[in-house]
C-alpha cells in the first residue's frame, strides 16, 4: 500500500531516515509558501514552481536529475506506447511536453507535423526548443504551445490519434483533471487513447505542498466516466521501474 506522503507520522520517519533532505525540504516549503502567496490559482502557482525549477535545471524541472536519468525515462515512454500501439502515421497531442524528455523521441518517430505537445510553461517550452535544436528535429516541424488550461480549444475535433500525459495529473488537483476529462475527448478520434500517468494511492487522497497529489484508481476512472470514457488500469505500466501508475482512456462510442 502507498501511504500518505502529508501524514506527519511519514514525515517525521522520512525525515529520521534521511537527515540530508531536511533542509532543501524546508527551502522548498518556504518557497510553496511564497508562491502561494503571489499567485491567484493552481495553475499560475504551478507555471511559478516550472518557472523557478527550469531556471536551476530544465532537466530537473521535469522530474530528472541527471542526463542519464532524463534519456532513460523518455526512452521509457516512448518504448511503451510504441509496444502499445503507437504508430508513425498517428496524430499525437502530449499534455504537460516539458523539456520534450519523451518528446524528442516522438518527434523523431511521428511523421512530419504530427507531433503537438502542450505546457503551461512558458519557460520549459523555451527548453525544449533547445532539444530540437541539440537533436537535429526541426524538419520534423513539430507543434510547441503555451497553454493556461486544459479545455483545447484552439485544437480541432476529432484530430488525434493519441493523447499523452506523463507526470502531469501527479502535480493537479482534481477540478484540473476534471477539465482535462470534460475536453480530451472531444479533440480524440474515434478508436484514439489517452494514456497518463498518476501518484496511486491505496488509503486517503492527499496532496504535499500542492505539487504532489496522491489519487486512487477508482476516483479517476469514475470522474473519467462522467464524460463518457472509458479508462482502464495498465497492469503491465506496474512492471517498470517508474513510481507512477498508468491509466489507458477511451471514448465511448457516440460519446463526444
Amino acid at each position: 500500500m502507498k501511504r500518505s506522503r502529508s501524514s506527519l507520522v511519514h514525515q517525521v520517519t522520512y525525515a529520521f531516515k534521511n537527515p540530508r533532505k531536511i533542509l532543501p525540504h524546508l527551502r522548498r516549503l518556504a518557497r510553496d509558501t511564497w508562491f502561494r502567496l503571489r499567485t491567484r490559482d493552481h495553475v499560475a502557482y504551478y507555471r511559478a514552481v516550472m518557472k523557478s525549477d527550469t531556471a536551476r535545471d530544465p532537466e530537473g524541472a521535469v522530474g530528472s536529475h541527471t542526463h542519464r536519468r532524463w534519456l532513460a525515462l523518455g526512452r521509457m515512454q516512448f518504448d511503451y506506447l510504441v509496444e502499445h500501439g503507437l504508430k508513425p502515421e498517428c496524430r499525437m497531442l502530449e499534455i504537460g511536453c516539458g523539456n520534450l524528455r519523451a518528446g524528442h523521441l516522438f518527434i523523431g518517430y511521428l511523421h512530419t507535423g504530427n507531433y503537438y505537445g502542450i505546457d503551461i510553461s512558458p519557460d520549459i517550452l523555451m527548453a525544449a526548443q533547445d532539444t530540437i535544436a541539440e537533436h537535429g528535429l526541426g524538419d520534423k516541424l513539430p507543434h510547441l504551445t503555451p497553454v493556461r488550461d486544459l479545455r483545447f480549444a484552439f485544437l480541432p475535433d476529432e484530430h488525434f490519434d493519441v493523447v499523452h500525459a506523463h507526470s502531469v495529473f501527479s502535480h493537479s488537483p482534481l477540478h484540473v483533471i476534471e477539465e482535462c476529462f470534460a475536453h480530451v475527448g472531444r479533440v480524440m478520434k474515434p478508436g484514439g487513447w489517452f494514456d497518463f500517468t498518476f501518484d496511486r494511492t491505496e488509503g486517503k487522497e492527499h496532496q504535499v505542498l500542492r505539487e504532489d497529489f496522491y489519487y486512487r484508481t477508482e476516483t479517476l476512472i469514475a470522474l473519467a466516466s462522467k464524460y463518457g470514457l472509458q479508462a482502464r488500469f495498465m497492469d503491465d505500466w506496474e512492471r517498470l521501474p517508474h513510481k507512477q501508475s498508468k491509466i489507458r482512456v477511451t471514448r465511448r462510442a457516440g460519446a463526444l
